[in-house]
């Protein structure tokens, strides 16, 4: 059985214990009830590179605005699907489930990026941003295994594409 596999099933057993039902629980609910505050997160690691203060370079600055152009209305999808489902919007408002995301960045990481400047913050922001690009593509992968909604399929291959490509430009500008 595959470790994502396994995260799911605990989580669905979590959450029934909790209180709610086998159908709240399923691939497709549990990918955008996560996905959302993963694309938040890049949203707000877009915003950061768009700062005029942290001197970041004209290439980071178009990647900031094509991931924000991506991922704002991709937020806006996701929230639909899971309003249509009847569904909350976050597993549990209660508990950090950044820990259970790939690629996430911890918030002491978001602080010190904030501090950095020029090349320094372009180096960060890329390496960070790879990395939450992984995750990303990760949780969609596993949302076309383990999901039954087409609609979902759908976006999960939409942002394994699109931030495929972008992974490949950002590790160009890296050097890598």
């Amino acid at each position: 059985m595959k470790r994502r596999t396994i995260t799911l099933a605990m989580s669905a057993l979590i959450l029934v214990a909790c209180g709610g039902s086998d159908e709240s629980v399923d691939a497709d609910v549990m990918f955008a009830q996560m996905m959302i505050p993963h694309h938040e997160q890049a949203i707000e690691l877009a915003d950061i590179a768009l700062d005029p203060t942290v001197e970041a370079s004209d290439d980071v600055k178009t990647l900031a605005t094509a991931i924000k152009a991506a991922q704002d209305p991709e937020v806006e999808m996701m929230t639909t699907m899971l309003q249509s489902w009847g569904e909350p919007l976050f597993l549990d408002e209660g508990m950090d489930h950044s820990s259970m995301m790939s690629g996430m960045v911890s918030s002491d990481d978001m602080a010190e990026l904030e501090t950095l400047r020029g090349p320094e913050f372009d180096t960060a922001w890329l390496k960070a941003m790879i990395a939450h690009h992984e995750g990303a593509i990760d949780m969609a992968n596993d949302v076309i295994e383990d999901g039954d909604d087409a609609d979902t399929a759908e976006l999960a291959r939409k942002i394994i594409d699109g931030q495929a490509v972008e992974i490949e430009t950002m590790k160009g500008l890296l050097g890598e």
